[in-house]
């Protein structure tokens, strides 16, 4: 099969397109044809190595310790056809359409690729395009994750900062979806799409710093977590929540000191890849509730070019490689 194999830890020069051996269902796996798949900055991320210390030992340990395990794959996010199963599967079906998270192991970025039944899968309905599904594992999971963990009622001002990516658009359209007042932050490119899908107000980080502005959020969703970690604290109202896409040792340890010793609150934690929520973001499309944002397609082939879009910080939504 055809994949994009990343030889060494790096630049996006270390991306090959490549042939490689088709992957084997073992007894409780499926095997997909991918007929989509997408590149994230989360990709690129580990691509660089880019990532928080508290991960890098486990993601070495399934990456590779010094270079990459000969023909990795990255890509966190697939839709496609089930063209095989092993022979303990129970729940689906060879020709079932499906869509789901690559999870830690990846490999979304290839024809073909091998998923545990279990988790992270699931039929897609008939009334979401492929390019519709793939687009939810990564930026839908994560923003329905976060917002719950926010507890936004329709009297919040709420500020997601970044919110032009994959997650971003996904939340503003579920915050949104509460009645709450939603401000969005990014570059000035991007405000148009963000207002139309949702956003009352819209900052371009560029020219307006939130911070030093007298208005107060009850909820700050820090998507991009590029702003710094005590502005936004300070752009919190009294008993506001701060809610960071980020994990590590040090944000858990401020974190902790702010919500003992002030009437804020923040909250740190890790997104899953449950069914059951991959099922809620499907309907929640196929019932035109929400929309998710396709920034630019590419080719498998242009997957390195994707990579570039996404460094020159020009990514809208979310980049969909169309497989098959």
């Amino acid at each position: 099969m055809k994949a994009a194999v990343l030889t060494a830890y790096g630049s996006v020069e270390n991306i090959q397109i490549k042939e490689v051996p088709d992957p084997i269902p073992e007894t409780s796996e499926v095997l997909i044809k991918i007929h989509t798949c997408t590149v994230s900055a989360a990709d690129c991320e580990i691509r660089r190595f880019d990532i928080q210390p508290l991960f890098w030992i486990p993601l070495r340990l399934v990456m590779g310790l010094f270079k990459p395990r000969k023909n990795k794959i990255l890509g966190q996010e697939f839709a496609g056809e089930i063209i095989a199963t092993g022979p303990d599967v129970k729940h689906f079906k060879i020709g079932d359409l499906v869509f789901g998270s690559g999870g830690f192991q990846m490999g979304c970025q290839a024809e073909y690729k091998c998923k545990n039944e279990n988790t992270g899968i699931i039929h897609k309905p008939a009334g979401i395009t492929f390019e519709e599904a793939v687009t939810i594992p990564l930026g839908g999971l994560n923003a329905l994750h976060y917002l719950r963990k926010a507890k936004i009622t329709s009297s919040d001002r709420v500020l997601i900062i970044g919110a032009g990516g994959s997650i971003g658009t996904y939340a503003v359209q579920l915050a949104s979806k509460t009645g709450a007042h939603i401000t969005a932050t990014d570059s000035h490119e991007k405000l148009e799409m963000l207002k139309g899908i949702g956003a009352n107000e819209v900052i371009d980080y560029k020219k307006e710093d939130f911070w030093l502005s007298k208005k107060k959020y009850d909820v700050i969703f820090d998507v991009s977590f590029k702003t710094g970690y005590s502005k936004c604290i300070s752009a919190l109202a009294p008993k506001g929540r701060y809610i960071p896409a980020d994990y590590s040792l040090s944000l858990l340890l401020r974190g902790f000191m702010t919500t003992l010793f002030t009437s804020n609150k923040v909250i740190i934690t890790l997104a899953g890849d449950k069914n059951e929520d991959l099922f809620e973001l499907a309907k929640l499309i196929e019932n035109k509730n929400i929309k998710p944002v396709v920034g630019k397609t590419y080719t498998l082939e242009e997957i390195p070019e994707a990579n570039r879009h996404i460094e020159k910080g020009h990514k809208q939504g979310s980049l969909v490689v169309r497989v098959s």
